[in-house]
């Protein structure tokens, strides 16, 4: 089996009879500036070495800072309007339990094209998802679920946080619902027991002789933020960074930032400390991802995989740590949240840093395009195989923009759209009174909200132009409602 090192080469295998092999590593609420190879506090040398061999792409931006929306983008390439999956699923309040079959999205495509289609983890569009797209489901807790049962409903965590407040602390003095060390070793835990099962997965894809696309989705570092030693003690709270928005008064903001629609969004009782000690046990959590990722190279590596396998490694969207008081993920466009890592590791294409925007929507049309995978109907994202080969220059006058949606959170309406050049950010808040306009070069910690600055008004036109575009290419059904909430800005 040989890969590819082009879009050519793609199609040239596949008719040669032999198809490249394909690995996702896909982390939950992983943000994007931790890692050491982006400057950040946290030494990752795997992932540093991954991003060393293929494409960095530092401007990624998620589709959606929600798990199960920008989960069906990742694996469909098309927003929520057109899946119907624009929430989460399963959860309290959420409207949906699953991302609908029809949609079979990369998993039925690669299965249906020969593919040995694997997958370990976190999937979280509705259970039994993979098995009934195709794919040979080895682990993860939506495996063996009941389809449509009743969801998840958070009374341990609403109880928690009552506890908090009235002084109370968990084991270990600690507040479980946001930092918490975890007994046992790497080993037992749940990232553990995910390596395992991966590695027990690309062993059998190496004996196997099908072309092979695998994915690892990890549940970590997902809040509450939960490891082990050698993880929990790693990074001294009281010497942890803290950034100039964490923690401050949100002002000139729309409303739905301070509603609590989850219960540990109710951070009136974290102290300084909580907060040093939360971002500390991020920080461990990272570490423990980066050895994660490590094993599961090293044994592609044993198994003779490694020289030739196409790696995805990615976070589904980033987590707030306290910027703007914000605990989690939540209906807002702050660029903590909705920037993502990505990397691209493709045998035959050299390594290159890409800093032009692009989009979760993007990675199932280069992977299509990689593996020479059957379209299964109109996608909104690009493939990103011209950038990997001829790097920025590629885009030519393309505008550097991407769009950014938050439609429901668990069974809530907000309608957000963001659009973000490497510059500028507008949010669209069509559920609240106040939009969103921040100057990235002057303000990138987006404080000063400047919706209402007339020295801004060329730019906001020029941010409105741009997503009024994006609206009509998606065929967004909510492009009526922004033309009415736009004159206000074009008077």
């Amino acid at each position: 089996m040989f890969s590819i090192g082009s879009a050519a080469a793609s199609k040239d295998s596949t008719a040669a009879g032999s198809k490249p092999n394909v690995l996702i590593l896909l982390f939950d609420d992983m943000r994007f500036d931790t890692f050491s190879y982006r400057g950040g506090p946290v030494p990752t040398p795997n992932i540093d070495s991954l991003a060393q061999e293929g494409t960095r792409f530092d401007n990624a931006i998620t589709s959606t800072g929600l798990c199960s929306p920008s989960r069906a983008a990742l694996f469909t390439g098309r927003w929520g309007h057109k899946t119907g999956l624009d929430d989460n699923v399963h959860l309290y309040h959420s409207r949906l339990s699953e991302l609908a079959l029809s949609e079979g999205g990369l998993l039925r495509r690669a299965a249906n094209s020969g593919y040995n289609v694997s997958y370990v983890g976190k999937w979280h569009l509705g259970a039994q998802g993979p098995s009934l797209r195709g794919a040979n489901f080895i682990w993860g807790h939506d495996k063996d679920a009941e389809r449509h049962a009743r969801p998840f409903v958070p009374r341990t965590t609403k109880a928690s946080i009552d506890r908090y407040y009235r002084g109370e602390l968990d084991g270990n003095n600690e507040k479980h619902e946001y930092y918490r060390t975890l007994a046992g070793t790497f080993e037992s835990t749940e990232a553990g027991i995910e390596v395992a099962k991966g590695q027990q997965m690309l062993r059998a894809a190496a004996r196997d002789g099908q072309p092979f696309f695998g994915i690892v989705s990890f549940e970590q570092p997902h809040p509450p933020y939960r490891v082990p030693e050698p993880y929990a003690s790693m990074f001294d709270p009281q010497q942890v960074e803290l950034p100039g928005n964490h923690g401050i008064e949100r002002v000139n903001k729309p409303m739905s930032q301070d509603d609590i629609v989850w219960p540990w969004h109710d951070v009136g009782h974290m102290t300084e400390t909580d907060w040093r000690k939360t971002r500390a046990f991020y920080y461990g959590a990272i570490a423990m991802i980066d050895h994660a990722v490590g094993e599961l190279i090293k044994t592609a590596k044993e198994e003779g995989l490694y020289e030739d396998l196409h790696i995805v490694l990615l976070g589904d969207q980033g987590s707030m740590l306290g910027e703007h008081n914000l605990y989690d993920k939540g209906p807002y466009a702050y660029d903590e949240l909705m920037r993502m890592p990505l990397i691209v590791r493709s045998p035959g294409i050299a390594p290159r840093t890409i800093s032009r925007l692009v989009s979760m929507l993007d990675v199932a049309p280069t992977l299509s395009e990689i593996m020479s995978l059957p379209a299964d109907g109109e996608v909104d994202g690009r493939s990103l195989l011209p950038l990997m080969e001829r790097g920025d220059k590629a885009d030519g006058k393309r505008p550097d923009i991407a769009l950014y949606a938050y439609e429901w959170y668990n069974g809530g309406w907000f309608g957000i759209r963001a659009i973000r050049t490497p510059t500028m950010k507008f949010v669209w808040n069509p559920g609240d009174d106040t939009d969103e306009l921040y100057d990235l070069e002057n303000d990138p910690l987006e404080i000063n909200n400047l919706i209402g600055e007339k020295s801004y008004r060329k730019k906001l036109l020029q941010l409105i132009g741009h997503m009024e575009s994006e609206l009509v290419r998606i065929k967004d059904p909510a492009i009526e409602t922004f033309h009415h909430h736009m004159k206000i800005y074009k008077k």
